[in-house]
């Protein structure tokens, strides 16, 4: 069984429509497939939607990935197994929302002050109906010729410490964790060697996220070297966490695919055992 628990659409930053995406899923073979899109729950019901209408064979289990900001760090956290009707999980996602919409409108003052107009016009632009994030920005600056490359727009005017960073604003760990359980859901820690932690600060935040009540991170990506994953598998049996794997995908690219290279250590609990509905795995096996 192939499953992927963390992805993107239309509706944040992705490339690909929610009906798109899972049908791109059925594609790459995925069995089970996260849509966790940024802030929003809004491609849940379309990718649904598709599901139904075209008879695909995926099972979709309804997701966010929620920023959250700790010591200055933004560290994001996935929701998954989500009531998307509960009010504490719709309120908070229309408080990041706001958050979002004021941290776009002082990044484009930024901008402009570094003689780059109208970037958050074409950023909104660009996003559409989905969720502002800094991604549109970077993809506008690149389309207007002002980056090379996204990579390159975050480096110069995006990332922490570059020309035109706005500080972000949002929810605790505490919190989003409390409104995921809330919402009935599992609270997954993000990509965690992607926040460039020490070790030190990396076991901090691990320590600080199970005490919060968190429940799995992500162990398991498509780009990965085996030391990281067994590291993070064992992060899990020290920390007592349930263990996740996601694409992350965003984009179609050669080496992050949906469902690609996902798969767990050996000794792990895997966060769908905890989940409130699953799909029968055939003859006992998983991934």
């Amino acid at each position: 069984m192939r499953i992927d628990l963390h992805s993107h659409s239309t509706c944040s930053d992705g490339k690909l429509s929610p009906a798109d995406l899972v049908a791109r899923a059925v594609e790459k073979e995925v069995d089970v497939l996260a849509l966790t899109d940024h802030d929003t729950i809004d491609g849940i019901v379309l990718a649904q939607k598709a599901i139904h209408e075209n008879n695909l064979p995926l099972f979709l289990v309804p997701g966010v990935e929620i920023s959250c900001t700790w010591d200055a760090i933004e560290v994001h956290v996935v929701g998954l197994d989500i009531d998307t009707q509960n009010e504490a999980l719709t309120a908070l996602l229309a408080r990041q929302e706001q958050a979002r919409t004021e941290r776009g409108v002082e990044l484009g003052r930024r901008l402009e002050k570094n003689r780059i107009p109208g970037c958050y016009e074409g950023a909104l632009a660009l996003a559409g109906d989905g969720m502002l994030t800094r991604a549109h920005f970077a993809r506008y600056l690149v389309e207007q010729n002002h980056c090379k490359t996204m990579q390159n727009a975050f480096d110069r005017y995006l990332a922490r410490g570059a020309r035109a960073y706005v500080p972000h604003n949002w929810a605790s760990i505490d919190e989003v964790v409390s409104v995921i359980h809330a919402a009935g859901g599992k609270a997954v820690l993000a990509h965690p060697q992607r926040y460039q932690l020490s070790a030190k600060w990396l076991k901090r935040l691990l320590v600080l996220f199970k005490e919060a009540g968190g429940d799995a991170i992500e162990v398991s990506l498509c780009q990965q070297s085996p030391q990281e994953r067994s590291t993070l598998g064992q992060y899990c049996r020290d920390y007592g966490l349930m263990a996740s794997v996601g694409s992350d995908f965003h984009v179609p690219l050669s080496w992050v695919e949906l469902g690609k290279n996902l798969w767990l250590p050996k000794d792990v609990d895997p966060v769908w055992h905890a989940f409130s509905a699953f799909p029968d795995v055939p003859n006992g096996e998983e991934l």
